[in-house]
């Protein structure tokens, strides 16, 4: 299982990652959010089979606020 992590801290609300992964991303609140994710050590994760965009949505941050582990 692969996981997408999001650190809310880091993000400044630029939309690039819910442009490239709306599938994963969504712009709330001026903020970021990994769709169906839940909280853990301050940072939403989502544990996946595929990460599709994922990673292209990790590659364009601006702010690093995006990890992919696999």
């Amino acid at each position: 299982m692969k996981k997408i992590k999001l650190d809310p801290s880091k993000c400044v609300g630029c939309g690039f990652c819910a442009n490239a992964c709306p599938k994963f991303f969504e712009l709330r609140n001026g903020k970021s959010h990994i769709i169906g994710s839940k909280m853990e050590d301050g940072k939403e994760i989502l544990e996946v089979d595929d990460l599709d965009c994922a990673e292209e949505a990790a590659n364009i941050c601006p702010m690093k606020a995006i990890e992919i582990e696999k």
